[in-house]
């Protein structure tokens, strides 16, 4: 399973970051380590929501859909 998922700054809650991932406990995890560039000034994180794709380019395609505008004006009004 490929998992798109949402977390949000514990410190920050303007930060909002989307990514896709085949094993979500352990990106989360490297979320909160600091092991991610993009993500780590902003620690802790929490998942806000996440959705299970069987495939992969679906959930990629899914993933880019969600961080276009209109991807990120449908997740505030229906994901978060």
């Amino acid at each position: 399973m490929w998992y798109v998922y949402i977390i949000r700054s514990e410190t920050d809650p303007d930060q909002e970051y989307t990514s896709a991932t085949a094993n979500l406990k352990k990106r989360i995890a490297d979320h909160n380590f600091g092991r991610s560039l993009h993500t780590s000034k902003f620690r802790p994180w929490s998942l806000i929501w996440y959705c299970a794709f069987p495939e992969k380019y679906k959930a990629l395609a899914f993933e880019k859909y969600l961080k276009s505008h209109s991807g990120r004006a449908f997740a505030a009004k229906r994901l978060i």
